[in-house]
């Protein structure tokens, strides 16, 4: 039986223990973002629905990219037990250089319209982490600036051929003179993907002043503040803007961009070259024997060709065609750091993010996009840790199955599709 008593006040007080409320709203609201998905969530909430819709979309049922992050979230882990990982080293060698993450942040375009910090934001952050940062060729924010901004940190330029070829020309020539150190080269965007939440939302370059627009910025007066007080938006590119996100692609992308591109811009390019949007792997062992120096295996965040190849799923059989020494990376869907580890253990030299740097930019400007590093290097560490391992070194094949959603019906594809699509595999 229970022997009660009257509670005693020195152990109560010894319970309560206040905290001193913390002043600054954005402090406090990412201190309490603990996932990338808070993030999101806080995203969505300070964002006019047309950027953060622009943003948050894919192309046309937005399968690729629920396929892409249902690939990581199907992944069984196999933690070695009585193995030591007190301290964890996540620093890896890419391209020529270091980085203290096994990520580096995406390209990602018109990304002042997000947050006005934009790719200032996110350059400054990822050189205080000590990872590269990408420009897209569709920033808003120029070469240089974004140079000003990550003065001492690894820069990479993302590059579309354009129809007038003395324009990307031009971009590659700016960027090695700024010292960015690796193009690339991005090749998933003859045409643009059709985005229809865009399309909905009447989503445009610059946004457009209607009625649907000013209801929707009623409760987020902070975003047009910003939008309205800060310089015009640059682009890296683009001397004119006007329309929707597809329309300006389809005017400055060209169709007909081939290997002849690729060998007049690696002719032009003293740094390290990558190419980007690689979906199978026939064109990742041809890249790779012409001597480039890296690809990314990438359906561009699902916003292309909707029902594309799931790069996570591609991973492994790429590592193999083309040898574990080929510098692979891998792209789309990462919202969790355990999905960066996934990554490397399948033979990934490299990761990038997109979204998840974008949502913690629109949670809080330069302190959110600290705060996406900061919730991805915990996971990292700690899933490491849980595997039992000190180094990305010691991650392998053996400690992730792929477990098994999509298999082809036999026949019903070419025999390449079949096999790549095959990722029940435990190496």
């Amino acid at each position: 039986m229970v022997t009660r008593q009257l509670p005693k006040i020195p152990e109560l007080l010894e319970l309560m223990q206040f905290k001193a409320p913390d002043l600054n709203g954005r402090r406090r609201r990412l201190t309490s973002a603990l996932t990338i998905d808070d993030l999101r969530t806080i995203a969505k909430r300070r964002t006019p629905k047309a950027a953060f819709d622009y943003t948050d979309g894919a192309a046309e049922g937005e399968i690729s990219l629920a396929r892409a992050r249902q690939a990581f979230q199907d992944i069984e882990f196999h933690p070695d037990i009585l193995r030591p990982a007190e301290s964890v080293d996540m620093s890896t060698e890419i391209l020529g250089g270091r980085s203290a993450l096994p990520f580096g942040i995406a390209p990602t375009g018109f990304t002042r319209l997000m947050q006005t910090e934009g790719e200032s934001a996110g350059a400054s952050a990822a050189g205080a982490a000590g990872i590269p940062f990408t420009l897209s060729t569709l920033g808003t924010t120029s070469i240089e600036g974004v140079r000003a901004a990550n003065p001492h940190g690894r820069n990479w330029f993302q590059l579309y051929v354009m129809r007038d070829r003395e324009i990307s020309y031009g971009l590659v020539k700016r960027a090695a003179e700024a010292g960015f150190d690796t193009l690339m080269f991005t090749v998933d965007t003859p045409v643009a993907g059709a985005r229809l939440r865009d399309k909905r939302n009447g989503f445009s370059i610059p946004p457009a002043l209607t009625v649907g627009t000013i209801v929707n910025a009623i409760p987020r007066p902070w975003w047009w503040i910003d939008f309205l007080t800060t310089p015009k938006l640059e682009f890296a590119s683009l001397t004119t803007t006007g329309g929707t996100v597809g329309e300006l692609l389809n005017a400055a992308m060209d169709p007909t961009i081939s290997y002849d591109d690729l060998e007049v811009i690696r002719s032009m390019w003293p740094g390290k070259i990558v190419i980007k949007g690689v979906q199978n792997v026939e064109d990742s062992k041809r890249l790779i024997d012409l001597g480039v120096d890296g690809i990314v295996l990438s359906n561009h965040g699902g916003r292309q060709l909707d029902r594309a190849p799931v790069p996570f799923h591609l991973l492994p059989q790429v590592v193999r065609e083309v040898g574990k020494d080929a510098t692979v990376m891998v792209d789309t869907g990462i919202m969790n750091g355990a999905d960066i580890v996934a990554s490397i253990a399948q033979g990934a030299k490299f990761t990038l993010i997109g979204r998840a740097y974008l949502y913690g930019l629109m949670a809080g400007g330069r302190q959110g996009v600290d705060r996406t590093i900061a919730i991805l290097r915990s996971e990292i560490e700690r899933t490491m840790q849980l595997l039992g391992v000190s180094s990305l070194e010691e991650l392998e094949p053996r400690h992730v199955t792929q477990l098994q959603r999509l298999v082809p019906i036999t026949g019903s594809a070419p025999r390449r599709a079949a096999t790549r699509a095959k990722t029940a595999s435990r190496a």
